[in-house]
């Protein structure tokens, strides 16, 4: 155990650095229990591979979301908090968390940190309005690793798109329940993307080997503990987009990113071309897994028109000709097939959250 909980502590510190300019709170909870072993031996409940901050801060904001009047909550402003951290975050979380350690362990036994990232939808939105001009009308939008397909919504959200150059860009239904905004940083000169008003998404199918039923009320709520408490924005747009998707529900389908793909594609007529969808989705792959996925796609595209919009970190491997891109953001890129033979073009450097977008 000794070992095991060596490595827990190193996973922890390295959350805590990573996140401590984007989550004060969770970058100063993680720092203080990578130097606790009885909270970072909570992890232990956890196979391996899963045994990392998040998991155990989303099991903890899962417990404490049945408490809500607890002292703690004060420092959590997605449940209503507006303390940031001081002196008394730390002995008040690991004190909950002690005195609750069997429900903890057991989410942490049980459980898998989940993202279904909505603010994505605008860094999406221009590459996939790219390959449906290429495609000359309606798509069929497939995403792999869907989670709850929020994402698939995103022809249903608004956007704001604010330059120095232009101002700001609208795109979207005006009357939409969600409205998202992002910045856009163009260079001196550049044209930046086309953005239309609307995209025409004829059907939205999802591939995920666990698909979330959001009609599920303990499902739900395992999805907005896993989301950062400090950063109530992205709650909001959570559950903006599970109110939207009610009135255009995607069909999930439960099966493997690589060997199911085929048949999550068969959902969607044969007389539309396919956009595929990933977002973050390689993050966790081999480069083996990577190849696989990438071969399964090859195959796809060979038997109906297809394109492959992807929000991925430059870790995933597919841009190795492009050592410029390993920043630690995001790149948006668009893949087609011509003759058989894969092009895929870099669009723009992004936020992990859907923030800021540089158009390339």
């Amino acid at each position: 155990m000794s070992a095991a909980l060596d490595e827990i502590r190193q996973r922890l510190r390295r959350f805590a650095d990573d996140a401590a300019a984007s989550s004060p709170l969770y970058g100063h909870l993680a720092g203080e229990a990578a130097a606790d072993d009885e909270i970072a031996a909570l992890l232990t409940a956890a196979p391996r591979e899963r045994a990392d901050a998040p998991l155990l801060l989303a099991a903890v904001q899962r417990v404490l979301q049945a408490e809500p009047f607890h002292e703690l909550t004060n420092y959590y402003p997605a449940l209503g908090g507006s303390y940031g951290p001081d002196g008394g975050t730390w002995p008040l979380f690991r004190t909950f968390a002690l005195e609750r350690a069997d429900r903890v362990r057991s989410l942490i036994a049980t459980r898998v940190p989940r993202t279904n990232e909505v603010g994505r939808a605008a860094l999406l939105y221009p590459a996939v309005a790219l390959a449906a001009r290429q495609a000359g009308g309606a798509v069929g939008l497939l995403e792999v690793n869907a989670c709850a397909g929020l994402l698939l919504g995103m022809d249903t959200y608004a956007y704001r798109y604010q330059t120095e150059q232009a101002g700001q860009i609208a795109a979207g239904p005006g009357r939409a329940v969600l409205g998202l905004h992002c910045a856009l940083r163009l260079e001196a000169g550049q044209k930046g993307p086309t953005i239309p008003k609307r995209l025409s998404i004829a059907a939205r199918v999802g591939l995920d080997p666990a698909p979330v039923d959001l009609d599920d009320e303990d499902e739900y709520a395992w999805l907005e503990a896993c989301i950062w408490p400090d950063q109530p924005d992205r709650l909001r747009q959570f559950g903006a987009a599970a109110t939207a998707r009610k009135k255009k529900p995607p069909v999930l389908v439960t099966g493997d990113p690589v060997t199911g793909l085929a048949d999550a594609a068969a959902r969607i007529a044969e007389d539309l071309p396919v956009v595929v969808v990933t977002s973050d989705a390689l993050r966790g792959f081999a480069a083996d897994r990577v190849a696989a996925f990438v071969a399964a796609m090859d195959a796809l595209a060979a038997r109906r028109p297809m394109w492959w919009v992807s929000l991925e970190s430059h870790e995933a491997g597919l841009f190795t000709d492009r050592p410029d891109l390993a920043t630690g953001q995001a790149v948006l890129a668009c893949t087609k097939w011509v003759g058989g033979r894969r092009v895929t073009t870099a669009l723009a450097q992004t936020s992990w959250h859907g923030e800021r977008m540089h158009w390339l």
